[in-house]
């Protein structure tokens, strides 16, 4: 856990009449951090972004950016975010990216110059084109543009690759990764969890409104308490190899098997002893989704 913090929340709740969104959820990133947030639909992620955002009020708690309070950090520019977009661009059309960029720019006190947000979100060359005449990729590289022109300390980015390809997918991802290289914290929500594996230097797993987990990808993947056998084997027998000692699952493919066990050492010992001609033992941890379904399902698996 970060000592000094730009995003500080303690205590955060959230109740919509009966229910409770958020229930007590503690959360600390420091410049520098790149955190991603995890967890099922309704567990209380957009909540817990809209608090941290200003955009509601908390039922207790309290959220500090910077030593400020939410609405005051937002306000004074300290916080970028890009939210949910909808079906349409969620932009004016017919105006010109670099008119967006230097309109919205002069909103903050100090704000990042328009050349320099738009080279950080590479833009550049797309200064002149409308923004109705752009790929999605290209528009979520201008909503990126936009979050970050206050030239905040904590970029917030909620769902950000929804609906893009995967090359698109990657080279925002780039974008982010240079901008948080300077010092920023970045906080992002995705349901996809190869990018929170491959981008975020800590997770978050929210449940029912509760952090059910908050570490490394590799402290998450160890809660699973599932390790992962991996040989090759030309004739093989399904049903002997689900036989085999603490194994859960068994993945055949091109002569490939993978055995998901809660016990891999027995597993190993029970595959030798078999009798099975095999190569290539691999034996490793769980998968971040392992670990995710573990967290977060209802029924034990």
């Amino acid at each position: 856990m970060p000592a000094t913090a730009i995003l500080d929340v303690q205590g955060l709740r959230r109740t919509f009449g009966s229910t409770e969104a958020v229930a007590g959820v503690d959360l600390r990133v420091a410049a520098g951090e790149t955190v991603a947030l995890l967890g099922p639909n309704g567990a209380g992620k957009s909540t817990t972004l809209a608090m941290v955002l200003g955009l509601l009020s908390p039922t207790a708690g309290q959220v500090t950016i910077g030593g400020q309070a939410a609405r005051q950090a937002v306000a004074n520019g300290l916080v970028g975010a890009m939210l949910q977009s909808g079906a349409g661009s969620g932009l004016p059309p017919g105006t010109r990216v670099g008119e967006l960029v230097g309109f919205v720019a002069s909103l903050y006190p100090a704000p990042l110059s328009p050349p320099a947000v738009l080279r950080h979100a590479g833009l550049l060359s797309l200064a002149d084109r409308k923004v109705d005449h752009l790929s999605g990729g290209e528009l979520q590289r201008v909503r990126f543009a936009l979050a970050i022109c206050p030239d905040p300390r904590l970029l917030i980015l909620d769902e950000p690759t929804v609906g893009l390809d995967v090359p698109s997918r990657r080279s925002f991802w780039e974008t982010v990764r240079t901008f948080a290289a300077e010092g920023r914290a970045v906080l992002f929500a995705t349901h996809y969890l190869a990018e929170a594996a491959e981008t975020a230097g800590r997770v978050v797993v929210l449940h029912k409104g509760h952090v059910v987990a908050d570490g490394t990808v590799d402290e998450i993947r160890r809660t699973a308490a599932i390790r992962r056998v991996r040989f090759h084997a030309a004739d093989t027998d399904a049903g002997a190899l689900r036989a085999l000692p603490a194994v859960q699952q068994v993945r055949q493919a091109d002569g490939v098997i993978s055995l998901d066990s809660t016990d891999s050492d027995a597993t190993v010992r029970g595959l030798v002893l078999s009798g099975t001609t095999f190569t290539d033992l691999e034996v490793s941890g769980a998968a971040l989704e392992d670990a995710f379904l573990a967290l977060t399902c209802e029924e034990p698996a």
